[in-house]
């Protein structure tokens, strides 16, 4: 079954090749497109530039977060369920595809697709630099032309109807999965659970760090949403804590207490990560900190400087082997 039209988009023709089922999908911001695409040249050999099916990984792209290539949320939005159709588009279309395409291969690579890039729009990256780092994408970059895509779609999800990446979500979506995620930590560390219960947080903490990048430091909205990322670090130490991550939790300790001085809470988490990888100096000034700061956990800081002084005594009466004595 082969039939082709003119989509009401200049530059842009479409040939079914496998009909889908049921009817047109109602695309919305933030609803999720599922889809295998092959990218071919307009020549007489249909060159392959890109095939997703090669990774064997279906495409996925959310509507409305300005996907750099624009037109394939159009031909998307042509498509029914179980489809497979064949667009031609005119190189006023496909301008972007090179950077677009680099982009998707440094991440089938596992690595970073902005690499290199310097904080300017993706044009601008491709001038200072010359070079996607791949010739035939280089090609692409150097003569704009038409593309043929081969697209089967697979599924379109509402915003509700599966779990957004952090990245995809607006700010109201944002702040409503923090008390979310912050209740789901809390019941994974009751279970012992504690490299889930780590995520958990950590992926709270993310939502809310990307909200607090939009406000001016120390003013008030910044500093409400920094009152709630504290416990959520704090809550994240503890799980390292448990883990034995002792140097995760230094680190994340003390960023924390270079804003936060007063926090006993971040002193005795990171007194206790000093102790554990042998800083008895740093160990025993945090702990005091904390008994100064916060008197009602004096006896805890007690407990905690009688046990590291036990394990200093023990590692001081340790006799160091001998070349003899190694097996």
């Amino acid at each position: 079954m082969e039939e082709t039209y003119l989509l009401n988009v200049e530059g842009v023709r479409k040939k079914i090749l496998h009909g889908g089922q049921g009817e047109l999908p109602k695309l919305q911001d933030g609803s999720k497109i599922t889809f295998h695409f092959q990218t071919l040249k307009d020549d007489f050999e249909r060159t392959v530039i890109d095939d997703s099916r090669e990774a064997g990984i279906p495409m996925e792209i959310i509507v409305g977060k300005m996907f750099k290539l624009e037109i394939w949320e159009t031909l998307l939005s042509s498509m029914r369920t179980g489809e497979v159709a064949e667009f031609w588009c005119d190189a006023i279309h496909t301008g972007m595809y090179a950077l677009v395409s680099r982009g998707m291969r440094r991440i089938a690579e596992g690595r970073d697709p902005l690499e290199g890039q310097k904080h300017r729009c993706g044009m601008g990256n491709m001038f200072d630099y010359h070079s996607t780092g791949y010739d035939d994408l280089d090609e692409l970059q150097r003569t704009p032309q038409p593309l043929i895509f081969i697209m089967e779609l697979f599924r379109v999800e509402e915003p509700s109807a599966y779990k957004r990446d952090t990245w995809a979500m607006s700010k109201e979506e944002k702040l409503a999965a923090v008390p979310v995620l912050h209740s789901e930590g809390n019941r994974l560390v009751l279970r012992k659970q504690f490299a889930q219960a780590a995520a958990k947080y950590q992926e709270a903490v993310i939502c809310l760090r990307n909200l607090q990048a939009k406000e001016k430091p120390w003013e008030e909205g910044w500093l409400k949403l920094e009152r709630l990322v504290t416990p959520l670090v704090l809550n994240y130490c503890q799980c390292q804590l448990e883990l034995g991550e002792y140097y995760e939790v230094l680190e994340h300790t003390t960023e924390l207490l270079q804003k936060h001085k007063d926090n006993a809470k971040a002193y005795f988490k990171r007194a206790k990560a000093h102790a554990a990888v042998w800083n008895e100096r740093e160990a025993r000034e945090d702990f005091l900190r904390v008994a100064h700061l916060d008197p009602s956990m004096a006896a805890a800081v007690k407990k905690e400087l009688k046990q590291l002084g036990e394990r200093m005594r023990k590692k001081s009466t340790r006799t160091p082997l001998g070349p003899g004595d190694l097996m």
